[in-house]
């Protein structure tokens, strides 16, 4: 194990595309403090495969959606860096956390627009500000995004929304946090088979070999298509990509 290992923190990292990640960043030497909102097991799972490839890995609780807990978390954190790395700082963050829901324009209640907005914008805005002290110089951010944000789903307007003003963030961020020398890029995945995608793809049995249809490369994606995108992004060989959109989405509606 390294003496002086990178620390990357991936909110929602016990379930998806957020262990998917963590599981290629320990991959890449980095040592892992992964969030979970309800599902500890799963998050004890998620750090008992971290560590069985030879990673540290801490699990803290987090609902992304609540700014007013992100003081303590922030304690939690800072707590959890000293005991298990004796460090004050981390150096990448990956804001993955996410829920779904779905609704036509026409349909989309106030009550589902406002807990998308509280987890994929206003948290991811407001979690990144408070963690600013923790995140070491010459660190990074990687911001999820979706392909929904270039190319159109009906149902979809409110996430994809969100997901726009994130993208937009990041660029802000590459500019205010490059004195800095910390990066900030964007991953946009397009349809992926996690639990994420389950319901929609459940309810219309048609939609992936619709959308494998639409892609350039023939199928829909899988996690691992993205996670080591999530890798390179944490990796010194990304060091001069800063203020980027990388889409993974297999070349969907090209």
């Amino acid at each position: 194990m390294s003496s002086t290992p990178k620390i990357a923190l991936i909110t929602g990292g016990s379930r998806g595309l957020g262990r998917n990640a963590a599981r290629h960043l320990a991959q890449s030497g980095h040592d892992i403090v992964l969030t979970y909102r309800t599902r500890a097991d799963e998050a004890r799972a998620a750090v008992a495969e971290i560590e069985a490839l030879g990673r540290r890995a801490v699990a803290l609780p987090l609902d992304t959606g609540q700014v007013a807990s992100f003081p303590a978390f922030a304690e939690a954190l800072a707590a959890a860096l000293q005991q298990h790395w004796q460090r004050d700082t981390f150096d990448f963050l990956v804001n993955n956390a996410g829920i779904d829901a779905r609704g036509l324009f026409a349909d989309m209640t106030e009550e589902a627009f406002d807990a998308l907005l509280n987890v994929h914008f206003k948290g991811v805005y407001f979690l990144t500000q408070r963690l600013l002290p923790l995140l070491a110089d010459g660190g990074g951010i990687v911001n999820f995004s979706t392909g929904l944000a270039r190319f159109t789903t009906p149902g979809y307007s409110a996430y994809a929304a969100m997901k726009g003003a994130v993208e937009t963030l990041t660029k802000y961020l590459a500019k205010e946090l490059g004195s800095r020398g910390i990066r900030c890029n964007v991953v946009a995945p397009g349809i992926i088979k996690t639990d994420f995608t389950a319901a929609a793809r459940e309810a219309h049995p048609e939609l992936e070999t619709y959308m494998a249809g639409q892609t350039a490369l023939g199928r829909i994606g899988e996690p691992d298509d993205v996670g080591g995108v999530v890798a390179f992004l944490c990796s010194d060989a990304a060091r001069w990509v800063n203020a980027q959109r990388i889409e993974a989405s297999g070349g969907y509606a090209l």
